[in-house]
């Protein structure tokens, strides 16, 4: 073989593994480009998520609290019914006219007697108690369910009414 066919041989050898040397190259290259897209949507999700969890762990305690006021609430709202008899009998509160006038008619029989109109008394000052009791626990009930719904629509404004 003379020097030139030995030349050109060459030339084209080396071409040709120059030519995979640098397809080699650009196919790392382009994977790693692929993996550090991956790599930082990942990191994108992963801090999407993060914040989601963030979120929910907030709206969650403060459920947890408005759900413990409630409670609170409700533990306190026992000694009413006493409390409110209790002030019946000492006289620092009384009861409106239509509340005093339930028993009017009974006690005013001439049959009546005195333990009769000491029950009914009884009975009226206990009934008012269980109604203020039934009140408060109205008020606490549906104070609770509005603070439930402010935090809600406070984590998802999409849910507010128009």
């Amino acid at each position: 073989m003379n020097r030139t066919a030995i030349a050109i041989i060459a030339g084209t050898l080396w071409s040709a593994a120059m030519f995979g040397a640098g397809w080699a190259w650009r196919g790392d290259r382009a994977e790693g480009a692929t993996s550090e897209q991956r790599a930082g949507d990942a990191l994108g999700a992963l801090a999407g998520e993060q914040a989601v969890r963030a979120t929910e762990h907030k709206q969650a305690d403060a459920l947890a609290d408005i759900g413990a006021k409630h409670e609170e609430d409700r533990q306190a709202a026992q000694a009413i019914p006493d409390a409110v008899v209790a002030e019946l009998r000492s006289g620092a509160i009384r009861l409106r006219d239509g509340w005093a006038s339930c028993e009017t008619q009974r006690l005013t029989e001439a049959a009546a007697g005195t333990r009769e109109r000491d029950a009914a008394t009884q009975r009226r000052e206990e009934f008012a108690g269980a109604v203020v009791r039934v009140g408060v626990d109205s008020d606490d009930q549906l104070r609770s369910c509005q603070a439930v719904i402010t935090e809600d629509r406070r984590a998802d404004p999409s849910t507010t009414l128009r």
